[in-house]
């Protein structure tokens, strides 16, 4: 298009902008304003996008970070003919793809945003894809607003794509001076931003964000610099072409009152096409992923033998790697705990060092797997918490990855309360179709390892720190959904332990003591605690009338809540006692601390005996 065309095009855009928001009747047509000639640009003379085949892995991708300026982005679907005038005024309505933070039940859309401060992330994750893995020369766009720039995730990402030299990342900046309630925090200062960009290694490019030429001249830019992402800091005017909302205060998030007045002031509808240009030729479907089908030769452990399950997860991963090219691992620099080591020495191409950096880690974990590729990222199971909202939005973006949280709950001993994941739990299984798993011996790790590769959504995994007795042969099975019965006197049981990981072995323990004391249990490794096994729970509960829970975790949200919630749906219910971290942990060995916890075998027993009581008791 030529310069005049552009323009026009970026009125185009605007107008669609405020039809869709006023359609809706809510929005945020303004924020879509200031940033209608980037899109513009970057649709008409930059963007290459085979709309028709969205899994192209030549096709670059566009991921708009300011997802509230979601009328924009359906705006530039309409120029580009992959939707149509009728379905864009079905924004925000029910059952339309268009909803009102883009997500990814539109086939062109790669992760949900909305939450402020996860494109960029994202953004890098998807261009490592494709720099060191697919070695394709696609391009990743992000058009972030200047709000979220204030957002940690935000130079968290910056740092990474310059050291990873990702010269295939361009980061737009709409810097429209306003937020939400008033002006950010640097206003236009375009320096102020360029000044942080430039210590972490970017290049930087000021622009008139409103002006095309000048706008497509950085483009090109960003696309000739060479082991460098690019920044893009674009001035632009908030409500940009309607005076009465222009760089105004007070018209975020709303509709414009008058939109058949804002509409005529743009210079009305217009009906240009777009004819975005498709990848380049050459590049086959097949390189996405790089997928391969051999068969895992997981580690095997003898019964009896010490093993810490995150050992077990670490040779597990490596088997994994070399069975399937499509397995990356990602790691917060705790390699060498975690045990992701194992594969970043056999798998280093495929190795993705994080740093102490969950957010970004997550974030690259969507990225990657967004590009066909089957993500294992671990941390210490604590410093998953910093990484929530990053998980809650990949449940929303549909995206397949798996967390392995290491070093979990007061069994990790001396190191004190900051290191023990307590809450990671109840976190996980908050998540929208998420899968909990919480393996209690190596073999039983490696097989869940495995099992997570083929599962969907957010699927976690907790290891432990110290070796605990192998108590599975290594063919022994573990569905997802399922738990194991290690012992049981069948209509004899007086009660049913549950329990899993560290605390199974406390519990087998405990065993051994009441039976000495003429009390036959039940114990029940609850190895998957989302989803549940709600037979055997029933059965046990129809068995004995009582159950013990114990877990290595706060109360809440974590095994006990799992088992509680299994009787919620009108199942009738056992009496039910629950042992948990209910004190503030010091540091101490792991004996010592389970002891003063009260999840010990010791506080199994004693548990166990006083249930036992107050049930035969009239």
């Amino acid at each position: 298009m030529h310069y005049e065309e552009l323009a026009e095009l970026g009125q185009q855009l605007r107008v669609d902008a405020v039809r869709a928001a006023d359609a809706a009747g809510s929005g945020h047509p303004t924020s879509s304003m200031s940033a209608a000639d980037l899109g513009a640009v970057l649709l008409a003379h930059h963007l290459r996008f085979d709309f028709d085949h969205p899994e192209h892995p030549g096709n670059d991708r566009f991921v708009l970070s300011k997802g509230h300026a979601s009328p924009l982005l359906y705006a530039m679907y309409k120029a580009a003919g992959a939707i149509g005038d009728d379905e864009l005024l079905t924004f925000r309505e029910l059952g339309s793809r268009l909803e009102g933070h883009p997500t990814p039940r539109l086939p062109w859309v790669d992760s949900a945003t909305g939450s402020l401060g996860q494109g960029l992330p994202v953004g890098v994750g998807i261009a490592m894809a494709g720099k060191r893995l697919d070695e394709i020369p696609f391009r990743v766009y992000v058009l972030s607003g200047d709000s979220e720039m204030a957002e940690g995730s935000v130079w968290e990402a910056a740092e990474a794509a310059s050291y990873h030299q990702l010269d295939n990342l361009t980061l737009i900046v709409d810097v429209n001076r306003l937020g939400q309630r008033g002006p950010t925090r640097e206003g236009h200062d375009l320096d102020a931003y360029a000044r942080r960009l430039h210590a972490f290694g970017w290049h930087t490019i000021e622009v008139d964000g409103h002006d095309v030429e000048d706008v497509d001249r950085a483009l090109a830019e960003a696309r000739s610099t060479i082991r460098q992402p690019t920044a893009i800091l674009a001035r632009t005017l908030k409500g940009k072409g309607v005076k009465a909302v222009e760089d105004q205060e007070g018209f975020h998030g709303k509709p414009i009152k008058d939109a058949e007045a804002a509409i005529a002031e743009l210079g009305g509808p217009r009906h240009l096409h777009v004819e975005v240009r498709k990848p380049e030729q050459g590049v086959s479907q097949s390189t996405l992923g790089g997928k391969s089908g051999g068969e895992v030769e997981l580690p095997r452990y003898d019964i009896g033998d010490e093993v810490a399950t995150r050992t077990a997860y670490g040779h597990a991963l490596e088997a994994l790697g070399t069975a399937r090219a499509d397995v990356v691992a990602l790691d917060g620099e705790v390699g060498d705990s975690t045990r992701t080591e194992f594969f970043a020495k056999a798998h280093p191409d495929r190795y993705f060092e994080s740093f102490i950096a969950e957010q970004q880690m997550v974030a690259s974990a969507v990225g990657l797997q967004s590009r066909g590729y089957l993500p294992y990222a671990c941390s210490f199971a604590a410093f998953l918490t910093r990484a929530h909202d990053f998980l809650r939005m990949a449940a929303v973006s549909q995206a397949g990855i798996n967390m392995v949280g290491s070093h979990a709950g007061v069994a990790i001993g001396p190191d004190g309360p900051s290191q023990m994941g307590l809450e990671d739990l109840a976190m996980f299984r908050s998540i929208h179709g998420s899968t909990v798993l919480y393996p209690s011996d190596a073999n039983q790790t490696a097989k869940l390892i495995a099992t997570m590769a083929d599962l969907d959504g957010i699927r976690y995994l907790r290891t432990s720190r110290g070796d605990t007795p192998v108590i599975y042969g290594p063919d022994e099975t573990f569905p997802v959904g399922g738990s194991k019965v290690l012992r049981t006197h069948g209509d004899d049981d007086r009660a049913a332990i549950v329990a899993a990981g560290v605390t199974v072995h406390e519990a087998l323990k405990a065993a051994d003591t009441l039976e000495e004391y003429g009390i036959p249990v039940r114990v029940i490794d609850l190895y998957s605690l989302k989803p549940v096994d709600k037979d055997t729970l029933d059965d046990a509960a129809a068995a004995t009338g009582c159950l013990l829970t114990v877990e290595d975790h706060h109360p809440e949200g974590g095994l006990g809540d799992a088992v509680a919630e299994a009787f919620a749906d009108g199942r009738p219910a056992p009496r039910l006692t629950r042992l948990a971290v209910r004190n503030l942990p010091a540091s101490a060995s792991p004996e010592e601390q389970l002891h003063a916890a009260g999840i010990d075998a010791e506080a199994i027993t004693a548990a166990v005996k006083l249930l036992v009581e107050r049930v035969v008791t009239p």
